[in-house]
């Protein structure tokens, strides 16, 4: 409706009594720093009768009200300011329904006034979040999309508690917020706003002015999808996506982890096949994995951050995937492809830091708030980055909340929680006098003891089926111990000191191995102190560590000989397995997020021998011959299922030891980690296994490997078996069948 339209002249108002506008609320409302605009600007009845109409609308040449069908000018107070007392009939207690037409240069519009709507979130949302228990945060703080009171639009919802005012400001107005204070919900320190009219895809942030005065302009913490960095605006969005994997979540009910198959494909999907968005992904990652036999992906953190570089580990935005890929439901669209391709997904999640970028999370309403206000607590003395203030319930509330959110949002099967070793203690590389004892006079940090315990159990609770899994790298006692007896709570363990050890076993060279044999045993000594992973993680192979078989002393078949050897022996070890993506095919190069895997490796036009192709397929032939072997799997957790059988054998580089399923059923592993064939060499077995056939064999021609093997049924003559020894491999022997 045009706001002079001759066929509903404006009617007169009842004039104007003498404090429509106090001077003080004007001079705070242009300032944003008002605590409740809706006290001021909207329908007001006023003594006497008839209902005065407040609006700040900068730039605009007039305002009226349309009210029951007729057009009531609003006086230009100056300022951007309009107001008037129109009468509303004498039996009406309440303002009434109304719109507002505005006149700008450009033209005229009717719009509805976010002014004379309620607080669209309710009291019991605002008494969880006082008490840090709302495990849905992200339904009431954020922009949503809704229909309120009968009116469609988006309510924008902050906490910002050290605030004077709080203002939306994006593409609905320009990014000027003049127009658009937030309400202040009492004690809980959350502002409220709902804006009419406004739906998924616009771009806003929040405008803070500080108790000290100083003016910031914020994305929001709980935007659950942005602009693709650099641009850092946060966007309002809904999912629409419809999911297909009801078999997959049903099936991982009541599931057990440690006494299952789990093998990890490492991924970091930008650089997985670059250029790729999370759709396009889909066409390949699952199919990829699938065929290679993991169990599951682990994606390095999908959370928005704004530089690449750090991989995903410096998170401006905790409830939105990166846009560099897509929309949030493109990346639904990717973890449900991977579910009906029957691979599980866990995320990298960072809990322990985030960084100081000024329009994120830091100092977010003017001073410190998710972080501790202790710039000696504050600040991450490794990453040059804060941590979270863990004590304080809300904050403790926005990361449980978020765990939660990933896994029920996007059906994820578990977190990879991040550095949890740098969270656990006050002094974690902190020299004395930069840290503060805990109450009992120690360095365990008692509120991140508390947090971790609270996520596990909220998780493990919401969600059944899904897993925790701990980058920690301690002797921390009780990492995968349940919160009821006194642990963390997750259910697996980064074996961190397996990684460190059994790496620096197998970077020297065969005849100084002897003198390190004890790097490849030790981990036995506390294997079964936590539920391990066993992990040749990203971070093995960057930053002049070199690629996996580049680690390997000798020239380039012995290098892929060790590197295959060692697969082996990792995947019959004790604890689950984890391997980062080109180590598959035994990149030579370091990996790049700029460039991803060396993919061309495994084209024959350019490698006509199976070097890299022979990997591949000994990772392929591991996880096939892993899932359907329980001794590998099934007692993980139980001493009972691993036996040393020739542990001590140092002079000839061998390791050799059984691992049993829950029936007894035995797999024999065998590890030569020396340059030469073995003739003949004896192994003590169990004397109720008559004879034993070679399963895999990390030698083998297709491999790449000299195809040394033992031919046929290898017989046990009292309990003694004799065995040809491939050098630089791992061999597996099962009972003959039958």
């Amino acid at each position: 409706m045009a706001l002079h339209d001759p066929a509903l002249p404006d009617t007169p108002s009842l004039g104007r009594p003498d404090a429509l506008w106090d001077p003080a609320d004007k001079r705070r409302l242009l300032a944003g720093a008002h605590h409740d605009p809706h006290a001021l600007l909207g329908a007001h009845p006023v003594p006497g009768g008839g209902t005065v109409f407040r609006a700040l609308r900068p730039c605009a040449r007039g305002v009226s009200v349309l009210v029951d069908g007729l057009p009531h000018r609003l006086d230009d107070d100056g300022d951007g300011f309009f107001s008037a007392v129109v009468p509303c009939g004498p039996t009406r207690t309440a303002p009434p329904a109304y719109t507002l037409l505005v006149s700008y240069e450009g033209g005229d519009s009717e719009v509805e006034d976010p002014y004379r709507f309620l607080p669209a979130l309710g009291e019991l949302d605002l008494h969880l979040i006082r008490e840090g228990r709302h495990e849905e945060l992200w339904k009431a703080l954020g922009a949503e999309p809704m229909t309120h009171q009968g009116v469609t639009g988006t309510r924008f919802t902050v906490w910002a508690p050290n605030a004077r005012g709080v203002r939306v400001a994006g593409d609905l107005n320009f990014w000027d917020g003049t127009a658009y204070p937030m309400r202040s919900l009492g004690s809980s320190g959350v502002w409220e706003l709902f804006v009419p009219g406004v739906g998924e895809g616009e771009r806003y942030k929040f405008e803070i002015v500080g108790r000290g005065g100083g003016r910031v302009m914020k994305a929001d913490p709980m935007a659950r999808r942005t602009e693709v960095p650099p641009a850092t605006a946060s966007v309002v969005t809904a999912s629409h996506y419809e999911w297909g994997d009801e078999e997959w979540l049903a099936g991982r009910r009541g599931s057990a982890v440690h006494e299952e198959p789990f093998s990890v494909y490492e991924v970091h999907l930008p650089s997985w096949r670059p250029g790729l968005t999370y759709r396009q992904l889909a066409d390949e990652l699952p199919a990829y994995v699938r065929d290679l036999g993991f169990t599951h992906v682990q994606l390095m953190p999908v959370a928005e951050h704004p530089f690449g570089g750090s991989w995903g580990y410096q998170v401006t935005s905790y409830y939105a995937p990166t846009a560099r890929l897509g929309s949030p439901d493109d990346f639904r669209y990717l973890v449900d492809a991977l579910h009906r391709a029957g691979v599980g997904v866990l995320l990298d999640w960072v809990p322990a830091h985030f960084p100081k970028d000024e329009w994120a999370l830091a100092r977010f309403d003017g001073e410190p708030l998710y972080e501790p206000g202790d710039t000696r607590r504050a600040e991450h003395p490794d990453w040059g980055t804060y941590e979270f203030d863990l004590g304080r319930t809300e904050v403790r509330n926005f990361l449980v909340a978020n765990a939660v959110y990933w896994c029920e949002e996007f059906h994820l099967d578990g977190l990879r929680v991040d550095a949890v070793a740098s969270m656990l203690y006050l002094d974690y590389s902190r020299d004395s006098g930069q840290w503060t004892p805990n109450v009992h006079g120690g360095r365990e940090d008692l509120d991140a003891v508390a947090f971790l315990q609270e996520m596990n159990a909220t998780v493990y609770r919401r969600v059944p089926g899904v897993l925790t899994v701990a980058e920690e790298s301690t002797a921390w006692d009780g990492v995968t111990r349940p919160t009821d007896s006194g642990g963390l709570g997750f259910g697996l363990k980064w074996n961190m000191g397996w990684m460190h050890d059994s790496l620096g076993y197998v970077q020297h060279e065969p005849v100084h191995r002897k003198y390190h044999h004890h790097e490849m045993t030790f981990s036995m000594v506390y294997a079964y102190s936590e539920n391990y992973v066993l992990p040749i993680s990203h971070d093995e192979v960057v930053h002049g560590k070199r690629s996996l078989v580049s680690k390997m002393p000798g020239d380039w078949w012995q290098q892929r000989a060790n590197h295959r050897a060692y697969l082996g022996f990792m995947w019959a070890h004790p604890g689950k397995q984890l391997l980062f993506m080109g180590q598959e095919f035994a990149q030579g190069s370091e990996w790049s997020e700029a460039d991803g895997p060396d993919w061309w490796l495994l084209d024959p036009q350019y490698a006509a021998e199976p070097d890299h192709r022979g990997v591949r397929d000994l990772v392929r032939d591991l996880n096939t011959v892993y899932r359907r072997t329980p001794a590998l799997w099934q007692r993980d957790t139980d001493p009972a299922g691993f036996r040393w059988v020739a542990g001590d054998a140092a002079e000839d580089n061998v390791f050799a030891f059984l691992r049993y399923d829950a029936e007894g059923i035995p797999l024999l592993s065998v590890s030569n980690f020396s340059p030469v064939v073995r003739h003949d060499y004896r192994l003590d077995v169990p004397g109720t296994v008559p004879g034993w056939e070679e399963v895999l064999n990390t030698d083998g021609a297709r491999y790449g490997g000299g195809d040394v093997r033992n031919p046929g049924v290898v017989t046990s003559r009292s309990g003694s078996l004799r065995l040809i020894l491939p050098p630089l491999a791992t061999v597996w022997l099962t009972p003959k069948r039958g």
